[in-house]
């Protein structure tokens, strides 16, 4: 697995903690959380795992991490948890699918932006079904 690409997905995730203002002595932990969820992406992805499960469940792990980080520091779970996905954001397969549309070349601007889309619900349903499992938690064992 590439120690770079995980280098990267740290680097991404603090950088865009920086510019969303998250508190300086908390980028660090929004890198690790990015580079926790990019590290689950590849290690299903490795196992030929469908690419649409593995963001889903990574995006799941950084939501949980992000809960618990966000607890252990007092702070809001969005700090977290908005980096945190920043590496699963299929933003280059969106922009491949756009310059496909300009060229005239619909039908693999068609396969390319449902596969976005895809991806991107896949990040959406991990983050609520983190949260889901997170009030199933808080109701049976913190009343």
């Amino acid at each position: 697995m590439g120690a770079e690409q995980l280098a990267m997905s740290f680097i991404a995730t603090a950088a865009f903690g920086l510019i969303f203002n998250v508190p300086k002595k908390l980028l660090a932990h929004c890198g690790v959380v990015g580079m926790i969820g990019w590290l689950i992406y590849l290690l299903i992805v490795e196992h030929e795992l469908d690419p649409v499960l593995a963001t889903f469940f990574a995006a799941f792990v950084v939501a949980v991490v992000s809960q618990l980080l966000a607890r252990a520091y007092k702070t809001p779970v969005t700090i977290f948890s908005v980096s945190g996905i920043i590496p699963l954001v299929p933003g280059g397969l969106a922009y491949e699918a756009m310059r496909h549309v300009v060229v005239n070349d619909y039908n693999m601007a068609l396969q390319l932006a449902a596969k976005a889309f895809m991806l991107s619900g896949a990040i959406a349903m991990g983050i609520v079904f983190s949260e889901v499992v997170n009030q199933m938690v808080k109701t049976k064992f913190f009343r």
